[in-house]
């Protein structure tokens, strides 16, 4: 094949990968770079329709990011007793995803004593489910975002703003396991570290309770 023939059948493939994302701003993401490729590839040949098309697509790309990035959210918590009727029909309905990051999570009402949504713009966009352990760490049982709030907005939220809410109620560091790769990269990126044991720590201030 010539490159012209790889470049649009590889844009077309990267814009069928687009469709299956169930996250928007990957979507978005990925729909940009394949409209870009199919304007290059429009244009390299002649096609100017088809280059001017996806030109227009990749402009209603880049405006639907800017709003997502550049949108004023208001993340708010919403405390829930452990046997909270929506909580429970919540995770029921979302426990095929639930179990794509966090295989093996069952949920113990008598176990997750911190429990709270979280809420954007007054809309549900995940639940977070932990207890304390060893007297000083918050141990995360779910932290689980639905799929068209996967922005890491959430996570940024609730370790970075929730910080001081979480110092003052006498915990020194949050703990969480190693339940996919998927699951450890999203701590990663917001600041977890992985220890010997497997497991990830975060540490809310210098007094560290995992060395």
């Amino acid at each position: 094949m010539t490159f012209l023939e790889i470049l649009g059948y590889g844009a077309s493939v990267i814009i069928a990968i687009s469709m299956t994302m169930s996250s928007i701003v990957k979507f978005r993401i990925i729909n940009l770079i394949g409209a870009l490729t199919f304007t290059t590839y429009g244009f390299l040949i002649g096609a100017y329709p088809v280059g001017g098309l996806n030109a227009f697509i990749v402009a209603v790309d880049l405006y639907y990011l800017y709003k997502i990035y550049s949108k004023a959210e208001q993340f708010e918590t919403l405390s829930i007793r452990p046997d909270n009727r929506y909580l429970l029909r919540f995770l029921e309905y979302h426990m095929p995803e639930i179990q794509k990051f966090n295989p093996g999570f069952e949920y113990k009402p008598e176990v997750n004593t911190v429990s709270f949504f979280i809420l954007r713009n007054m809309v549900v966009a995940g639940v977070f489910l932990a207890h304390r352990e060893d007297g000083n760490v918050l141990k995360v049982g779910l932290d689980y975002v639905i799929p068209q709030y996967r922005d890491y907005k959430n996570g940024k939220y609730i370790y970075s703003r929730l910080k001081d809410r979480f110092i003052n109620d006498g915990f020194d560091c949050v703990l969480a396991s190693h339940r996919s790769d998927k699951y450890g990269q999203y701590l990663k990126k917001l600041g977890f570290k992985i220890k010997d044991n497997g497991m990830y720590v975060k540490h809310l201030h210098d007094t560290k309770c995992y060395s």
